[in-house]
């Protein structure tokens, strides 16, 4: 595995690739209207020549978006279980510092691209709009796991490592506001964090399920990167 923080051949793909940048934010530039710090670019790279076309262009992406990670290589586990192209996080950039992941574990690249666009533009800037304080961590279900959808015998997107499941969200002050004991019984802005920062997944995720879906999810949301539009 190779850790990143800055790539020049990645960045060269990217640009070669004519692919869009992160949602909502570009790197090396400060956000409108805020004080923020730009945003840093990864500082290594795996072998290009390991790898596609296509995942050089989502590392770079990625990269650019200031998260700390590392290339996973490919594994067919048998059964329809696979990832391919996917990483490892250990850090994601906010607005005016990086916050931790915690029990996260292979995470397709997309995926990873998706959920840290979201993590600071849908989750960091609505704790401290709403709540008055930065994100300090995520805390997470899992990711990669083989399995089948509950009650189908339909293989999951997390078979694939194409699914994060969010159980809390810890603030900079000490609080943690978890989607089991704040969905419904939270105070207000507890509550309002939640439904925020679920609409916004629904934003850029192809599949978002939530407590409001059935009791399987009252403990998590489940995002899924894929085409489509499934919110709930």
């Amino acid at each position: 595995m190779v850790a990143f923080r800055t790539s020049i051949g990645l960045s060269a793909a990217l640009a070669l690739g004519a692919c869009g940048a992160v949602p909502d934010g570009r790197a090396g530039s400060t956000v409108p209207g805020s004080n923020s710090p730009p945003i840093a670019k990864p500082r290594s790279a795996p072998n290009p020549a390991q790898l596609s076309r296509n995942a050089r262009i989502c590392l770079a992406q990625l990269g650019e978006t200031g998260s700390r990670f590392a290339a996973l290589p490919d594994r067919d586990y048998g059964s329809g279980c696979r990832r391919e192209n996917s990483v490892l996080l250990s850090a994601l950039q906010g607005d005016r510092s990086q916050f931790a992941i915690s029990n996260i574990g292979a995470v397709e690249c997309e995926t990873a691209r998706l959920f840290s666009a979201w993590a600071r533009f849908g989750v960091d800037r609505a704790a401290r709009q709403i709540l008055g304080s930065p994100l300090d961590r995520i805390e997470t279900m899992g990711s990669y796991a083989c399995r089948n959808v509950a009650g189908t015998g339909r293989r999951s997107a997390h078979s694939r490592a194409a699914a994060i499941d969010i159980s809390a969200f810890v603030l900079e002050d000490g609080r943690r506001i978890s989607v089991l004991s704040d969905w419904t019984q939270g105070r207000e802005k507890e509550r309002e964090f939640l439904r925020v920062v679920h609409r916004s997944a629904c934003k850029r995720f192809g599949t978002v399920l939530g407590p409001d879906y059935n009791s399987a999810h009252r403990d998590h949301l489940h995002l899924e990167q894929g085409d489509g539009s499934f919110c709930r």
